[in-house]
This record gives structure tokens, sequence and C-alpha cells, in this order.
């Protein structure tokens, strides 16, 4: 009885193992919201890879265990890795949902709005400045509390050709408000 294959084998097994497991080391843990798919390991039996194969794992994520080419019953082990979902730095939040696009009337308001304000913000582009409101509305309801920061991101997203570094911050707070009025009164 031959036990190199079964040895190298086994020793396989340990080795993916204990490769996962490292892998895996690093990684917050998962609440139970976003839990990855369990990684699995599987072995099984293959035909005789083709010669000059011995000891080398192919690209489809097989090895050759036993280190001996063209022997039949070769053992191959197939080790089948899902990648867990990318963690998001420490203090970041998760991207809100965009409120739902306002109907003509509600579009109209808003526009109506943000040219008291400086007809310069919206600069004949409505869809624009719609799109930059609902996303200002993500900022709101990422940061319910902390004004400063959504003045900020308002005073970076509004911008217009005759204000490249935007509209200052005593009108940034009003585009907020404007915003939070007529797009997103909710959060």
């Amino acid at each position: 009885m031959n036990l190199r294959p079964t040895a190298g084998l086994l020793a396989f097994c340990a080795l993916a193992v204990a490769t996962l497991t490292a892998c895996g080391a690093h990684e917050p843990a998962a609440s139970p919201t976003t839990a990855a798919p369990p990684t699995t390991a599987t072995s099984s039996p293959a035909a005789t890879p083709p010669p000059g194969t011995a000891g080398t794992a192919d690209t489809a994520g097989t090895a050759d265990t036993a280190g001996t080419a063209g022997r039949a019953g070769t053992a191959r082990a197939t080790v089948t890795a899902t990648a867990p979902a990318p963690a998001r730095p420490a203090g970041s939040r998760a991207a809100a949902p965009l409120p739902p696009r306002p109907d003509a009337h509600g579009e109209a308001a808003y526009v109506r709005a943000l040219t008291a304000i400086d007809p310069d913000i919206v600069h004949d582009d409505e869809d624009g400045a719609v799109d930059r409101g609902r996303a200002q509305c993500r900022t709101i309801q990422a940061f319910p509390g902390d004004t400063d920061r959504q003045i900020a991101e308002a005073e970076r997203r509004f911008t217009s050709p005759g204000h490249p570094e935007g509209f200052g911050r005593a009108k940034a707070a009003r585009i907020v408000d404007a915003v939070h009025t007529q797009l997103c009164p909710a959060f």
C-alpha cells in the first residue's frame, strides 16, 4: 500500500485550512446583515495530470498534491474560496439611499429656492441641480447632527463656472436648508 498520495493530500488539506484561516484572521467580524457566504474546501480524485504538472497549481484553483506525475489515482484537491465583502474603514458609514426624484412641481419649487439664493447655483442646469440636491440629501441623512459637515459638503458639491470654489459658507448653509426643505424633509 502506497501512503505517499494520502499523506500528500492530508498535507495539502492542512495547508489549505491554515491558509484560509490566516486569510480571514484580519477581517473584522461580519454583522448578521452583511455576513459573507461560507468558505468551502473540497477534495476530489481526478484523472492523471499531464506530464510536467507535478506539484504545481493550475489556474482553476487545483493543485497536484501527490507530487508525482503520470501515476494513476493521483489525488488533486480543489479549494473554492469566496472573497468576503470589502470592509469599510473604521468610523465610516454606509451610503444612504438617494431620495426619489421630485415631480415637476417639486422640482420647480426647489429650483426657485436655489435661484432665490443665487441664480448661478442652477446655471441653466436644472437636472444637475436636482441631482446635486439629492446627493446632498444623502449627506444630510448620513450626518444628521453635523451641520458643519453638511455645509462643507454643499460648498464642495454646489459649484458653477462663475464659482468654481463654491458659493461660500453662508450660501452653502442656505443651500442645505433649501435641499432639506424641498427634496428630503423626512431626513
